[in-house]
């Protein structure tokens, strides 16, 4: 009687322990109000650094693509205004532009993307003030600026923009994960909030840009258009 009296003790607290697991739930504390992104220089100088040979970076530049395909950036040089770009065509090793000092850049591109501010529209594009698009985004050493004047479609539009292929050099990039900060040439990356920071620390300048908006920083860390967006 003993033993069966146990045994019955037993299963029942199984069951109770059971009971209790299935039924216990988590609540979300409707007061909770997460913290804002922070502003990406403020992003740049607190999270580590990931080395460039973690991305497999070539000789003359780093190139990666946010988790979610949709920003594609390198971390490059510029010889005047061409750019030395994996995944566009350019004239950068054209023997003219040798003479032209080299300069460490950044360019990133979008697939979806938000549209220019007015006061950011600093080319009339030939005299037709018409094709200055978003989607685009340079960081120099000491200034940036986000959008230029261009027909057609990037090749990130063309490769992850909603009808886009999915295949091509853009898709062979490798992906600095979410919260990711990465150091090239005195300039410094670094993927949160749904987007892609980059700034030059020491002298104040910087990006953040995601689907929703964008955020340009200059002359010492004054912001000089947009906010920071939300993801």
């Amino acid at each position: 009687m003993g033993g069966m009296r146990r045994t019955v003790l037993g299963i029942l607290a199984a069951c109770l322990l059971a009971l209790a697991t299935a039924c216990s739930v988590s609540t979300k504390d409707p007061d909770y109000v997460p913290p804002a992104p922070l502003p990406p220089l403020e992003q740049l100088k607190q999270v580590p650094v990931t080395q460039p040979s973690e991305l497999g970076s070539g000789e003359d530049l780093t190139a990666f693509v946010t988790e979610d395909r949709n920003i594609a950036c390198a971390m490059t040089s510029a010889r005047g205004d061409h750019l030395n770009l994996p995944y566009e065509a350019n004239n950068y090793d054209d023997s003219a532009n040798a003479k032209l000092a080299t300069v460490p850049v950044v360019h990133c591109e979008l697939a979806v993307y938000p549209a220019p501010q007015a006061r950011d529209v600093t080319d009339n594009c030939n005299g037709t003030g018409l094709g200055y698009l978003g989607g685009t985004v340079l960081l120099r050493p000491d200034k940036v600026a986000y959008g230029a004047c261009r027909s057609g479609v990037t090749e990130m539009e063309a490769e992850f923009a909603p009808k886009g292929s999915r295949t091509g050099p853009i898709a062979e990039l490798p992906v600095l994960s979410e919260g990711r900060n990465i150091e090239r040439n005195g300039l410094r990356c670094s993927t949160y909030n749904g987007g892609v920071a980059c700034g030059n620390l020491s002298a104040g300048v910087a990006f953040f840009v995601n689907r929703a908006g964008y955020l340009l920083v200059s002359k010492g860390g004054t912001v000089t258009s947009g906010k920071m967006p939300a993801s």
